[in-house]
């Protein structure tokens, strides 16, 4: 579904579509279009032909960050997909709608509007935290589920509540409940924070000047250090609210799809000890997979071995459990 009509008051700033349709290293020939899905307007980028799998992207960043994974899932024989989330990039930034079930529907929409019946997801951070929420909400149309870099959202909760080193290490996180000052922060001198971040939890790996601009300028597009950080808010401030219990309680419903669960070794915001645990919220295969010597970033900071161990265990029938 392309060239649809966007809410009032949610489009994208016109600086989107330089900013952030992008083309891919080596030249492939990545097709940008945008879909409608659970209200909003939704920017995606796509390559290959195949069984759909669907990249989601994490914070501080936009589609771009699975710029080697599109390639290497369509050379594989994959449909791959990238979106941009809600309020990021080129999709719409919508004054409410960023609760983690709220952006769950954005994806299963999606997966709906590109006319497939199920997709494999695939996310890193904030992406992770709601392909979670989207196989246990919507099982039928996730067909497997590959996390990096985030736990299931219940041990995110506890590691919050009761885990004083997790919760120091997500300092920008309990910073985030500022008003206004985390928005002019990330976009201060043309978003120089987003590119110190993004260094600070990477691993010896460090990504290059080119990936660094474009990722501060995705952040500088108007509204979207406000909406991108919306979804952060919400994880805290519902802490000890009633939809944030109810919330937490919908997510005792185990996930029952085969599960890739990626971390880096050296990742400074998520602790190994914080995502190992979530494999007890998974009632089908689950693989668990440390990259030794990668930070917060191993689809970025080490391309090949994520696309080959991602792809490996896509093609693979019975993955163990």
């Amino acid at each position: 579904m392309t060239g649809t009509s966007t809410p009032s008051g949610s489009s994208p700033s016109p600086q989107s579509g330089s900013a952030v349709r992008l083309s891919l290293p080596g030249g492939a020939e990545v097709t940008h279009r945008d879909v409608a899905a659970n209200g909003a307007r939704f920017h995606i980028a796509e390559l290959g032909d195949g069984p759909l799998v669907l990249l989601l992207h994490g914070w501080p960043q936009f589609w771009w960050t699975w710029r080697h994974q599109l390639t290497a899932l369509a050379d594989a024989g994959f449909r791959a997909v990238a979106m941009d989330l809600r309020g990021v990039g080129g999709s719409d930034r919508t004054p409410r709608g960023y609760d983690p079930a709220n952006l769950a529907l954005d994806i299963t929409g999606v997966i709906r509007s590109l006319g497939e019946p199920d997709a494999a997801l695939v996310g890193h951070d904030l992406g992770g935290y709601l392909a979670w929420t989207a196989a246990a909400m919507r099982p039928k149309l996730v067909r497997r589920l590959a996390v990096s870099s985030m736990p299931h959202p219940r041990r995110w909760r506890s590691a919050m509540l009761s885990d004083a080193r997790q919760s120091a290490a997500l300092s920008h996180i309990w910073g985030f409940q500022r008003p206004w000052i985390p928005e002019r922060r990330l976009t201060a001198d043309d978003g120089a924070l987003v590119a110190e971040l993004i260094r600070d939890w990477s691993g010896p790996r460090l990504p290059d000047e080119e990936a660094l601009e474009n990722y501060r300028r995705a952040m500088c597009i108007p509204s979207t250090a406000h909406c991108s950080i919306e979804p952060y808010r919400w994880m805290v401030r519902s802490l000890a609210r009633p939809d944030g219990f109810q919330f937490n309680r919908r997510m005792k419903r185990p996930v029952r799809v085969p599960t890739l669960h990626l971390h880096g070794s050296l990742d400074p915001v998520m602790r190994t000890r914080s995502a190992a645990g979530s494999g007890q919220y998974v009632e089908a295969p689950y693989r668990w997979r440390l990259f030794d010597g990668l930070g917060h970033f191993p689809h970025e900071e080490d391309p090949v071995a994520f696309s080959t161990e991602l792809i490996n265990w896509l093609k693979d029938p019975e993955p163990d459990r």
